[in-house]
């Protein structure tokens, strides 16, 4: 008998006290999370992040007293083992892009329905990239490469592994999924980011939103 997984932990960083109990009541509604504390600006962000040790935190970009791109820098700078998952009302290039620049490994905004959360706060907990399609596509301008070379399309397989990844799937899940070996995965994923002329998973989805190549 196989035991369960321990929760996923978290760290709420809004500066609005009733995001913080909305998200805290949601999380702690449903088994395989536990939150371990909030934070109303980066800086008590920061500090709490590094004194609890959580596996995610949820981090608002705009808040008095210390903002979220900041806070994600100095957590980086500090080494935390926190993967830092942006929730914001905010999708444009000047918030979008300084996010993912400074490190978090996703980015949703607010009224991402509540599965859609959960699972994106696991898959950030694995260090999975996350980003909801209305994202991806902002971030093309900073990733946007020449057309594609005659020829350089994408191969049915890179096809679907693109798919895989734009859903948060880890390589090994891949691998499992496709019957493939993870040597295998890399690979094409190798072929399948210079054809699009990026240089990692997130972008990759961001040009394949851009490109209709995902829909």
């Amino acid at each position: 008998m196989t035991s369960e997984p321990p929760p996923v932990t978290l760290l709420i960083v809004d500066d609005h006290p009733v995001v913080r109990d909305g998200l805290r009541g949601m999380f702690e509604s449903v088994d395989g999370f536990r939150v371990l504390g909030e934070a109303s600006d980066g800086v008590e962000g920061v500090a709490r992040a590094l004194a609890l040790d959580p596996d995610v935190v949820l981090m608002d970009l705009r808040m008095p007293g210390g903002g979220g791109v900041d806070a994600i820098r100095e957590l980086f700078r500090r080494g935390a083992r926190a993967r830092v998952l942006v929730l914001t009302t905010y999708d444009t290039d000047s918030d979008t892009l300084p996010a993912i620049e400074a490190g978090a490994t996703g980015y949703l905004l607010k009224d991402a329905p509540r599965e859609e959360l959960f699972t994106a706060v696991r898959a950030a907990s694995e260090g999975r990239t996350v980003l909801s399609p209305a994202v991806a596509s902002r971030l093309v301008t900073a990733v946007r490469t020449p057309p594609v070379p005659a020829g350089a399309t994408l191969s049915a397989r890179e096809r679907e592994v693109l798919v895989l990844v734009a859903r948060g799937t880890s390589n090994r899940e891949i691998a499992r999924e496709l019957f493939i070996s993870e040597a295998t995965v890399k690979t094409h994923l190798t072929h399948l980011y210079a054809k699009l002329g990026v240089k990692d998973r997130a972008a990759a989805v961001a040009v394949a939103y851009d490109r209709k190549i995902l829909g």
